[in-house]
């Protein structure tokens, strides 16, 4: 009789035993970092060709994921290693890795926004207007941030100009015309325009013109905020200028 009982005790326990390990498996905590404060080293990737997420700290270990412009990473230590420095960081909101130290720059250190002022000097196309853009998401308080305000208006208002080319070329008037619709909607609707206002940047038409320009918000921003330095007065010029296009008719032909 014993035999059986203590078989069956025995069962019993290692059942138990059994569940509770798989309980313990089954509500293993999910590696998520915490929330964003303010003042935690938060950093912003600034060069793609950098920003490969990987397992261990090291040029050969397994990539993760490669991170794009402007994603957001928590930075939690550094280590060298194959001669570089690597961060060990969370990529928001839950994938951590390791990555280059210079695929990314952060508010709270030193000197990283010189660096991505350089890089942002050295674009050029898209990734121009959008490491500008990062720069003045990054660092609000930079003594950089009036020299990049007037450079990001500057650089809008020659996409403007391009734009409104291409625009020119690639909308049929004939088409535009029958369609019913008006044909300034057809211009604020031209899809070259959309990822450009994925980074904020709003272009303004002229009916008459049939011209985009920039809206002119970081020449606003160094009037109002900068009014004594150099960049303010000459931000100031050009919202004087833009209004001036955005009044602007076209004369008609000599006869």
């Amino acid at each position: 009789m014993k035999k059986p009982l203590i078989l069956l005790l025995f069962c019993v326990f290692l059942s138990s035993n059994l569940h509770a390990q798989k309980t313990a498996v089954k509500n293993k905590p999910k590696f998520r970092p915490p929330a964003v404060q303010k003042n935690e080293a938060i950093a912003v990737v600034i060069d793609e060709r950098l920003a490969v997420l990987r397992a261990e700290p090291s040029l050969y270990a397994r990539p993760v994921q490669r991170m794009r412009r402007g994603r957001l990473v928590r930075v939690f230590e550094a280590r060298e290693a194959d001669g570089v420095t690597f961060y060990r960081v969370a990529a928001l909101p839950n994938t951590p890795g390791w990555v280059q130290k210079e695929a990314v720059a952060a508010r709270l250190r030193r000197g990283d926004d010189e660096r991505l002022a350089r890089l942002i000097q050295v674009s050029d196309g898209f990734e121009r207007i959008e490491r500008a853009r990062i720069f003045l998401e990054t660092y609000p308080d930079s003594p950089l941030r009036p020299s990049i305000l007037l450079f990001y208006g500057d650089l809008a208002e020659e996409i403007a100009a391009r734009l409104s080319v291409e625009a020119a070329k690639r909308l049929s008037r004939r088409e535009m015309t029958v369609s019913g619709a008006p044909v300034y909607s057809f211009f604020l609707n031209y899809s070259s325009l959309d990822r450009f206002r994925r980074l904020g940047i709003v272009f303004r038409f002229n009916a008459e013109t049939r011209l985009f320009h920039y809206d002119g918000a970081s020449w606003q921003e160094l009037v109002g905020r900068y009014p004594n330095t150099n960049e303010a007065r000459e931000a100031q010029k050009r919202l004087d200028s833009l209004q001036e296009k955005m009044q602007a008719v076209n004369e008609p032909p000599n006869r």
